[in-house]
């Protein structure tokens, strides 16, 4: 049993480390590892941008406030290359059932609402990226998610 924690902290620890954000890991009386993983603005803005994954999107920023992020961009037009639209939503960022979720709102393009389709289909592919950087174990539950205006902190918590 002992040696099988030590190799479950191990295991958690190196998974940690190759990650590129910061971690907190505490072992728990029951034989589950706590990792409290620390996403920075950059992380999250690289996540963003990754997710959105249009190629006329561009200048993406995320501004981390207390409790959500701010995404603002800049979209090409398609018959003027010249021009661009301003591209903003919110992001918040919760749990359910163990995994991240992440929900956009007033996503507007040049003051108009975006298309519903695309939010969603922004929203499921942010929660991915995000879960990516954030998650070091497919044992992992994430069990609280806050943001801060210095960065995103997750905590999870690694079964046997």
């Amino acid at each position: 049993m002992k040696k099988m924690s030590l190799v479950l902290s191990v295991f958690v620890l190196t998974a940690v480390l190759l990650s590129a954000c910061q971690y907190n890991v505490r072992r728990n009386g029951d034989g589950t590892a706590s990792v409290e993983t620390v996403i920075s603005q950059q992380e999250v803005q690289d996540a963003v941008s990754a997710a959105i994954a249009d190629p006329l999107v561009q200048n993406v920023t995320v501004s981390l406030q207390s409790g959500y992020v701010l995404v603002t961009g800049e979209r090409q037009r398609l018959n003027d290359n010249s021009k661009a639209d301003a591209l903003s939503f919110r992001l918040d960022l919760g749990v359910s059932d163990g995994h991240l979720t992440a929900t956009l709102s007033d996503a507007l393009l040049d003051g108009a609402a975006l298309d519903q389709a695309r939010v969603d289909e922004w929203s499921a592919r942010i929660s991915s990226r995000l879960s990516q950087v954030g998650q070091h174990s497919e044992r992992a539950s994430l069990q609280a998610v806050v943001i801060s205006p210095e960065s995103v902190t997750m905590t999870w918590v690694v079964s046997r």
